[in-house]
């Protein structure tokens, strides 16, 4: 399994949990070579095997060094599409150039090549035995997200439609591709959006009344990319408590 933005949240929460349902894990990390080591011994401690590599997703370059480096650990059968950036929340008369560019590049541009990368691997029309991708959306991607965050809401609109297309495109070579929606999760993402508490104060628009865990969505991840899930393809998962 390689997870893109695997050092932290939910693609670390997801790291830990698929190493102990028997994948072995090359977590892909943008900067934090301490978090994504950390994640690494608990894989192994684990029983799976496991490797970080430090890659910018916007880099193709990048990326299939990525892919290289995961294929060392044996076949490749899984993609998680967890990279993502969110800027701090303003209005869209106030986005600057650069800030719509980096979203889109990382969040958009980033998982398509991955995502690109992962069917040359694993489609049977390129020689591989099949295999899935599981990307991470948001619920932002049906409220818009206004006076908040649109661009990042309108990424991962976008990320949806991906995973629909995607579905249809590669069903019939022994490809799945699926995504789930997290809603409000307790991990450190909202401190780039400048209040780090977010979460935690918007807790009660939620359904059940509270914020989840990274663990939450990892264990629909890991479902989704197993063999439980055979019949599933174009799925989104809306992982929000109700949201």
């Amino acid at each position: 399994m390689v997870i893109t933005g695997g050092s932290r949240g939910i693609g670390a929460a997801t790291a830990r949990l698929a190493a102990t349902q028997g994948f072995d894990v090359c977590i892909g990390y943008v900067s934090n070579a301490d978090a994504a080591s950390s994640v690494v011994a608990d894989c192994e401690a684990a029983g799976a095997s496991a490797i970080a590599v430090q890659v910018d997703v916007r880099n193709e370059d990048q990326v299939v060094a990525l892919f290289d480096r995961a294929a060392e650990l044996g076949p490749i059968g899984c993609l998680v599409n967890n990279a993502g950036v969110l800027h701090p929340m303003a209005r869209v008369d106030e986005y600057s150039i650069d800030r719509l560019r980096e979203v889109v590049d990382v969040n958009i541009i980033g998982a398509f090549l991955c995502a690109g990368e992962a069917v040359r691997r694993m489609a049977t029309r390129h020689g591989g035995t099949g295999g899935t991708i599981v990307n991470v959306s948001s619920v932002a991607a049906v409220f818009g997200s206004g006076n908040e965050f649109v661009d990042y809401a309108a990424t991962k609109g976008a990320i949806d439609t991906m995973t629909i297309g995607l579905a249809k495109e590669v069903a019939r070579e022994g490809m799945r591709v699926n995504a789930v929606r997290p809603g409000l999760i307790d991990t450190d993402i909202h401190s780039s959006s400048g209040d780090p508490d977010r979460a935690n104060r918007l807790a009660d628009a939620v359904p059940m009344g509270r914020i989840g865990q990274p663990e939450e969505v990892a264990s629909m991840i890991v479902y989704l990319a197993s063999n439980d899930a055979t019949y599933m393809t174009g799925a989104i998962v809306n992982v929000s408590g109700g949201r």
